[in-house]
């Protein structure tokens, strides 16, 4: 009773196609292309990781050293502005021996003279360096 059965028509032409016998397909190359695509992706996904590791460690270093030069360009703008306030800049003028300028006089396009020029006022002390003649030139007999 365990007949087959009977296909028609069109049934019968696809039953043609298939194999007669019990489909015995060899499983071994199925099961090492598995697993050949299984270890494929794993070694891809241990030198993906890898290689992100080494660019998080050179992410940290470089934010480390952006750090690092922002903090030195802070001290070296805190330099800047010190040696530019007023004061600084008065007292150190004082030790070159600059004085105050005088009124301003000021000259028209036409080349007429508006205002009047007066002298700084102050001591005029000049500096030893400034006021020293220049050593003569050695003679030749």
């Amino acid at each position: 009773m365990s007949k087959k059965p009977e296909l028609r028509g069109r049934a019968a032409r696809l039953a043609r196609l298939l194999p007669a016998g019990p489909s015995q397909a060899a499983r071994t190359p199925f099961v090492l292309l598995v697993v050949l695509l299984l270890g494929g992706g794993l070694i891809t996904l241990l030198i993906l990781n890898s290689s992100l590791n080494e660019g998080s460690f050179q992410l940290s270093k470089l934010k480390k050293e952006t750090q690092e030069l922002t903090d030195e360009e802070q001290q070296l703008q805190k330099d800047v502005d010190e040696y530019a306030a007023p004061d600084a800049l008065q007292r150190r003028a004082r030790e070159l021996g600059m004085v105050p300028g005088g009124d301003p006089a000021f000259l028209n396009p036409d080349g007429t003279v508006r205002g009047v020029p007066g002298a700084a006022p102050g001591s005029f002390t000049v500096r030893q360096s400034a006021a020293r003649p220049p050593a003569p030139a050695p003679t030749v007999p």
